[in-house]
């Protein structure tokens, strides 16, 4: 009999702890729990970290993200507006704002995942399909000194450019994902490429864009360049024509100086200077095959004849 009590009184211990221990449950920081009994829902859902109490065996916590989750669409290929194809991939952050709601229509993150594939997905397939490829490929700070034309659309600014067109896909998906339970908090668009088709076009009107511009650039640069040259031979002449002046003011002072001192020395014996000024002339004028005929009454001849004595 004893034994019997011992193993009443083990059983219902053991009992006692497993109903306890599914009693309560441990609701971690960044979860979120609602509570189901026989699969319905009950109460609120339970938004605050800590311990909390449940009735064993009967009520199910259901725990759910709280923080914000990541959503990652696969890349598309979708038309533009002006019928350019491009690959576009976008992500969003999103999270279970009413975890009752999401429970009741989603009940897993995987189908969460599923339905903003459709939402956000089809939202913007059709924004991009009103959007020209202009208003895709640029940001919405666009501006001709960041970035060179590169469409048919040269030289004509986005109406709205990416980043708008992104904030414009949050707003539309935004609309159908609280009746889920779902908050979206943003979306971006990762990356946009061109199609094989289109890349090639694309890449050769950026390198005749970029030799357009390099051309313009030379052309510049040769202006530049002429005017400096202009500057520097206007500046030359100007340096040589103060020279020369300079150097005709000294000469001229030089020649004026020796003038006048060529007059001190033939005023101090004219004659003299005279006499020597002759013999110089007569080294030039006669040479070794050299005849002269002269006047008897030639200036020259007057110190030839003097040498004879005659006068």
């Amino acid at each position: 009999m004893k034994h019997i009590v011992r193993f009443i009184l083990l059983g219902l211990v053991v009992l006692g702890i497993i109903v306890v221990y599914d009693g309560f449950y441990i609701l971690p920081e960044g979860q979120q729990v609602v509570l189901t009994q026989f699969g319905a829902p009950v109460g609120k859902p339970v938004t605050e970290a800590g311990l909390h109490l449940k009735i064993p065996f009967i009520q199910i916590a259901n725990v759910f993200e709280k923080k914000i989750l990541i959503w990652d669409g696969e890349p598309n290929q979708i038309p533009t507006n002006d019928k350019t194809y491009v690959f576009l991939d976008v992500t969003a952050r999103w999270k279970i704002s009413d975890a009752l709601k999401f429970m009741q229509a989603v009940k897993t993150e995987a189908r969460a995942q599923s339905l903003l594939n459709d939402i956000i997905g089809g939202t913007t397939r059709d924004m991009v399909n009103k959007n020209d490829l202009i208003e895709i490929i640029r940001s919405s700070d666009w501006s001709e000194a960041t970035m060179s034309p590169t469409t048919e659309n040269m030289g004509v600014k986005p109406k709205q450019g990416r980043d708008k067109i992104a904030i414009s896909v949050r707003d539309q998906a935004a609309k159908m994902t609280p009746q889920y339970g779902i908050t979206l908090i943003d979306v971006m668009i990762k990356r946009v490429n061109y199609i094989d088709s289109v890349q090639l076009t694309v890449f050769n009107r950026m390198i005749s864009e970029r030799k357009r511009i390099a051309a313009e650039k030379r052309s510049m640069g040769e202006g530049q360049k002429a005017e400096i040259l202009g500057k520097v031979e206007r500046e030359l002449r100007q340096i040589l024509s103060g020279a020369n002046k300079d150097a005709l003011g000294i000469k001229g002072k030089a020649d004026a100086e020796a003038t006048k001192i060529y007059g001190l020395a033939y005023n101090q014996d004219p004659e003299f200077y005279a006499f020597q000024k002759t013999l110089e002339s007569y080294k030039s004028i006669v040479g070794s095959n050299t005849s002269l005929v002269l006047s008897s009454d030639s200036d020259l001849y007057q110190y030839l004849k003097s040498v004879t004595g005659q006068r």
